[in-house]
């Protein structure tokens, strides 16, 4: 079965309101079955344009990726997110 992957593209506006988000969104979607395999770190853009920060999330198929951005408890929490910077979010399926 493929795996499924949530993909963050963002921005940060306001660095220390969305600490917040960062320390509470990592035990919901770990406890979801995600893995974060790129959060932050050095980036270059070799090809057009793009946000600042980049997050790939695994999980163990597309249908508990889907859940797991679909989750309450995750979207309250992905509130501060939307308040603190701004992001492109995807659901992707692996191969």
């Amino acid at each position: 079965m493929p795996k499924g992957y949530i993909i963050g593209h963002i921005t940060v506006n306001d660095p220390d309101a969305y600490k917040e988000y960062v320390e509470r969104d990592t035990p919901i979607l770990t406890a979801l079955g995600g893995q974060f395999v790129v959060r932050g770190g050095q980036s270059e853009v070799v090809e057009g344009k793009t946000f600042q920060r980049h997050v790939v999330i695994e999980f163990p198929s597309y249908a508990k990726a889907l859940a797991a951005y679909n989750d309450p408890e995750y979207q309250q929490v992905a509130d501060i997110r939307r308040r603190t910077a701004d992001s492109v979010i995807l659901v992707v399926e692996g191969v």
